[in-house]
This record gives C-alpha cells, structure tokens and sequence, in this order.
C-alpha cells in the first residue's frame, strides 16, 4: 500500500481553496484569453487586422477593460505568457488590472500538443521540463490558477487506453506542480466535437477519460477542494445527423459529471468546443436547471464564446468602412478648462480601446467648436505620443464653412471667389 507524504499544510489548503472558491462565485465563469499567437492569428484574419504584439496587446485591452456589467460575471481571467506582462495605455500591468477589478489572473501554462507514438494520430502534451520554475515564477508575478489543456478525439479506434491514461497522468503531474506553489490547477481533458458520433457515444467517451484523470489526481496526491475542472459538454458530433435537444445534452453531460467527478471538486468551468455563444450559453442554463443533484458549481470558461461579438457581430469589411465620430471634449457648460493636449489623450486612448486598427481611417467632427478649436485639437490628436494605426483627420462642416458665411454676409457683391 502506497504511503502519502502531505505536501500541502493547512494553510496551503486553505489557499487553493479560497481562490478557486472564487473563481467559480455564484455567478461567475472564467474568461479564456490565453490564445496563442498563432491562434490569435487565426481570429484577426477573420476582420482583417494584422497580428502584431501590440494589436494583440489592444484587443486584450478591449476585453479587459469592458464596463462594470463585466464585475459580477467574470471571476477569472486566463492569459497567455505575453500578455501575462503587457500594460493598459495608462502604464499599468494587466494582472495588476484584472487585480483591481477582482478578478483571479491565471495563466496557461502547457506548451502544446505532441503526437503520441503508437497510436492512430493521437496526441499528448508538452510543457512539463521547467514547469516547477515557471510556476514559481507566474506566483511572484501575480498568478493564482493554471490550465492545461490535453486533446482527444473520438473515432471508432480512439481514444485508446494509451492517450487516456497518458494524458491522465500529464494532467495529474501538472496539478500537483501547480499546487506546490499555491496555484490552482485548472485541467482540461478535451474531446474533440468533431466526426459523426452520437450524444450517447460522447457521453461514454468522457466517463472513461473523467474516471481515469481522477484515479491519476488521487494516486498524485493532488488536493481537489483546490482544483477546477474545464471539460468538453456532452455533445454529438459536428457531423451527426440526428439533432439533440439542449436538455438531452444537459441531461447527458450532468449524469457523467455525477459518475466520475468527486463532490470535493469546487467547480466545473465548461470550454464552450466550437459552439456559438447563443448555443453554449443555453446548454450551460439547461445544466443548471437539470432536475439531477448537482454538488459542483457549473459554469463557463469561454474563449470564443464570449469574445466573437467583440470581435465582430456582422463580418463588416473594416478596410471598407470610416469612423467619423465626436472628439472626447467637456460639455460647453462644464467649469473646467481642459487642455487641447488633455483633450487628444482622451480622444487617442478612447479610440485605441475601441476601434480596430483595420479601419484606415477616422474623420472627426467639429462638433460645435471653432474652426481654430477644431484644428488645434486635431493637430494636438496628430502629435500624440500614443501610437495611432489609423489617419486621424476631419469632417467638418460648420468649422470650414463659418468663415465662408460671415464674409459672404448674404452679400451678391461678396460672392466672387479671391
């Protein structure tokens, strides 16, 4: 009979409990933006923005800094090592951010997948040399939970017994390393919605892999009260002809949660696997309203389902399109004198929050202001420290024409061009 030797004090525990406690807070889900760059590539493809560091670093800022309807939903925010040390426009460090907002900075940590030898094009993951360092590392950096992602996919001859046990033991070695260094370990035993299987074949696929990656968590001595779980929902396959209910899928994914994951376990954060926001979020509302006893809290860990509308609602074409919109100026009747500098930094850091650099351009209006007010703010806008990947220009009416008016005065004699 195996020995264990605690590694953990009671103190450690109480850590790891309390931060995946609130990760998963009545309420609250994860959002997922730990896209690899190639990954990202991929996303910004689709609204034709070129995939450089600070793009990236711009979209991240537009996720991160959504308004205060954000707060109550979002109880973790997942990053990727890059934009684990990039900063707001105003200098600060995300997690520092997310921080402040009281949101729980995690980290992705696995380096990717690997085929698997001896097994029809199967895969295990990588990332395990150097973990203990790095893990040590992201904790003094701010980091509090993990993930790691494994993938399977399911054929007539997959997964074998070789990827389940595999990816198990991977998973298991990962969250005891995390935990050593009072992270939280989130696993992700993935399989794949892809191929023709049924609702009934995915359901039997996820009780084995679940039962596996519980029995390697025990026998690795991983304390799941600090643990969280991201697994697939129970789906059929993206090519089955026969279309299943959101309560037969509910129903489904519930009763194989209640045969292989243990109440200890805080909480299962759902991936949404290639489903539609609207669609992963009717599953998840039909789980939670499933008549089966549920002693975890179901909730979301969602990348593309929670960042597509950000993205793009209507697949504009953005290098077709200009914004013409207001500069950020004080109301006519406000008190305070701002500065024309003051003003540009407003207007440049609103429009870096928010519009993508694939538009070409932005052609403000005057607004109400003087033709001198109007060009000096612009001028002001043009001279910017910020980086600015649109032309900022004008689309003035009153602010060119006033002039015109007050020397034309309705005079006949005055309407001769110089």
């Amino acid at each position: 009979m195996p020995h264990s030797y605690p590694f953990l004090t009671p103190e450690q525990k109480k850590e790891l409990s309390d931060i995946a406690q609130r990760i998963v807070a009545p309420g609250k889900g994860i959002l997922a933006a730990d896209e690899s760059t190639g990954s990202v590539a991929k996303r910004f493809q689709s609204i034709n923005a070129e995939n450089t560091e600070e793009n990236r670093r711009l979209y991240r800022q537009l996720l991160f800094t959504a308004d205060d309807r954000m707060n109550p939903c979002i109880g973790g925010v997942i990053l990727f090592h890059e934009t684990m040390y990039q900063k707001t426009d105003n200098g600060k460090l995300f997690p520092e951010y997310l921080k402040g907002r009281n949101m729980v900075v995690g980290i992705k940590v696995d380096k990717g997948v690997v085929p698997l030898a001896g097994t029809n094009g199967e895969t295990t993951t990588q990332g395990l040399d150097g973990l203990y360092e790095r893990c040590a590392q992201y904790k003094k950096d701010g980091a509090d939970f993990a993930k790691w992602r494994c993938v399977m996919k399911i054929t007539p001859t997959t997964p074998s017994r070789l990827a389940i046990i595999e990816n198990a033991n991977v998973l298991a070695r990962y969250a005891s390393i995390c935990q050593m260094h009072g992270i939280v370990p989130i696993v992700e035993p993935e399989i794949l919605p892809d191929g023709d299987h049924d609702l009934k074949r995915c359901q039997y696929v996820t009780e084995k892999v679940l039962a596996a990656l519980y029995k390697a968590l025990s026998d690795h001595h991983v304390y799941l009260e600090g643990t969280l779980l991201k697994p697939n929902m129970v789906t059929p396959g993206h090519s089955c002809s026969h279309k299943f209910s959101n309560q037969e899928i509910a129903m489904a994914t519930v009763t194989a949660l209640r045969r292989t994951v243990p109440p200890a376990v805080p909480g299962v954060t759902f991936l949404s696997g290639g489903q539609s926001e609207e669609e992963a979020s009717i599953n998840l509302n039909a789980m939670n309203q499933c008549p089966l006893h549920r002693p975890w809290a179901l909730t979301f860990s969602y990348g593309r389902a929670l960042q597509a509308s950000a993205l793009s609602d209507h697949h504009v074409y953005l290098e077709g399109t200009m914004l013409k919109p207001n500069m950020v100026t004080p109301g006519h009747s406000c008190s305070h004198k701002f500065s024309n500098q003051e003003i540009a930094m407003a207007t440049v850091t609103a429009l870096r929050r928010t519009v993508p650099p694939a538009v070409p351009g932005v052609t403000f209006l005057s607004g109400g202001q003087s033709e001198e007010e109007a060009s000096i703010n612009l001028n002001a806008m043009n001279q910017c420290p910020l980086h600015r990947p649109w032309a900022l220009t004008f689309s003035y009416g009153r602010a060119l024409q006033a002039s015109a008016l007050k020397a034309w005065g309705g005079k006949k004699e005055n309407g001769k061009a110089c």
